[in-house]
């Protein structure tokens, strides 16, 4: 028997999807340029600096469009980390994912309408939202615009150091990606999380 909580508001599932799609475009083009081969390009490379660039822009309008919804809603309760014993609640969760699912226990914090994240789940996110993001548009925009950059810094071409910074981010936005699309599979069954983001109802038994 399962039940229904009305978790993720329309414009949180509009700004998810666009997100998800912007991403996707980035991931596919940086790869391609990154390991450009004139003969065996997985992409045109104009094509992919220009896909690249239009996704860039495109994800930046939507992380602007979520953080006027963030501010303007009352979802940002479900980010608000409390300090105060965070250690012991994310071991207690990681024993959850390494040990306790595949013995069928409970989850630890299971999901209510007053926090919808677990402890893990929480700083996850506060640390993708609000500092890999931000890192990824600062050194993403300057790659744009080259003359914009300085030099030198410390004895280092600034260029080439914003574009390590930029595929260092980026590399690891894209590691979160692929433990988020597994931990999507753990719900109550491996669908309902992929649906909760469309219809914004999420089931638990």
């Amino acid at each position: 028997m399962s039940d229904k909580m009305y978790l993720y508001p329309l414009w949180v599932r509009i700004w998810h999807g666009f997100n998800a799609l912007f991403f996707l475009v980035l991931l596919i083009s940086g790869i391609s340029m990154q390991y450009a081969d004139l003969k065996y390009s997985f992409l045109p490379f104009d094509w992919a600096v220009l896909s690249h660039n239009i996704s860039g822009v495109g994800i930046t309008l939507a992380y602007l469009f979520f953080l006027v919804g963030f501010v303007l809603s009352d979802n940002k309760r479900h980010y608000k980390i409390e300090v105060k014993g965070l250690c012991g609640r994310l071991i207690r969760q990681m024993q959850y994912y390494l040990f306790g699912i595949f013995k069928g226990e409970g989850s630890p914090f299971p999901v209510t309408a007053e926090s919808k994240f677990n402890p893990l789940q929480q700083t996850t996110y506060v640390a993708v939202l609000f500092v890999l993001y931000p890192m990824l548009i600062l050194t993403g925009f300057p790659l744009m615009f080259p003359e914009i950059i300085i030099d030198n810094f410390f004895g280092i071409g600034g260029t080439l150091l914003t574009a390590l910074l930029h595929s260092a981010v980026g590399f690891l936005s894209s590691l979160f990606l692929v433990i988020h699309i597994y931990f999507a599979t753990i719900g109550s069954t491996p669908t309902s999380n992929f649906k909760s983001i469309i219809n914004g109802y999420h089931e638990r038994h």
